[in-house]
């Protein structure tokens, strides 16, 4: 039986850009009873840049808080419940503008949410793409992530980088070193537009810290584009190793 809806909104816009990183940095987040999920053996993470619209939580629409910006890095895990495999997403930063969203989220689901100002863009550019940026303000510094997708949007191919990188719809967050917070993410398979250029200047080692610092500084190994759908997010359960 499915749990109760927590929230429910659209995610639009998404911009991923994807690197490799050595698994070891990852071992303090990894929550009990998951493993990596690795793409052709790589450990990937992913910068994320989206926007939250027309967001309901417990059906209600809390006033000022609808519409805004999220940009969180994240890596895959999968956890094996004793008859499936179940893909997720483990959240090492999540930024949003608003301090409300940041500690319901962090008690309720012991994400890593952080409150800061944050801005975001749509630009046509004339050529069949869009132009979109995320920024937020950290230490007096605006940061930035985007990228220039082509308006024509394709299905997802199976089997695809696309698919494993965007198909995760289980998250899980580390409660201590024997429990487990898992929770379950639904939303249709989106379709994405393909990337001819992209922006990630950020204060790593500040917001993420300095083991990330070299991973994301280089080149990504892909960007995505998904243009995003209707969401829902299930209460979550504790699991005990």
């Amino acid at each position: 039986m499915a749990k109760r809806q927590f929230l429910q909104a659209q995610w639009k816009n998404l911009v991923m850009i994807n690197y490799e990183v050595d698994p070891q940095i990852l071992d303090a987040y990894l929550p009990p009873g998951t493993e990596l999920d690795l793409w052709q053996g790589k450990a990937l993470v992913s910068m994320v840049g989206f926007v939250f619209a027309n967001t309901r939580v417990l059906g209600i629409k809390w006033p000022g808080h609808v519409n805004f910006e999220e940009v969180n890095l994240r890596f895959y895990v999968r956890y094996y419940n004793g008859s499936e495999w179940k893909r997720g997403a483990v959240f090492v930063s999540e930024i949003v503008p608003k301090n409300m969203i940041a500690l319901i989220a962090n008690n309720l689901y012991k994400e890593h949410y952080s409150a800061m100002p944050m801005r975001s863009s749509i630009v046509l550019t004339g050529d069949g793409h869009t132009e979109f940026l995320y920024e937020w303000k950290f230490k007096g510094k605006w940061n930035k992530l985007g990228a220039t997708a082509n308006n024509q949007l394709v299905d997802i191919a199976p089997g695809s980088a696309e698919e494993f990188i965007l198909e995760h719809y289980w998250g899980y967050n580390k409660l201590s070193d024997f429990s487990t917070m898992e929770y379950q993410v639904e939303h249709i398979s989106w379709q994405t537009g393909s990337v001819k250029d992209h922006v990630f200047e950020a204060e790593v080692a500040g917001l993420y810290g300095e083991a990330f610092e070299p991973y994301l500084k280089k080149e990504p190994v892909s960007v995505f584009f998904a243009a995003g759908s209707d969401i829902k997010v299930r209460m979550g359960d504790k699991i005990t190793i």
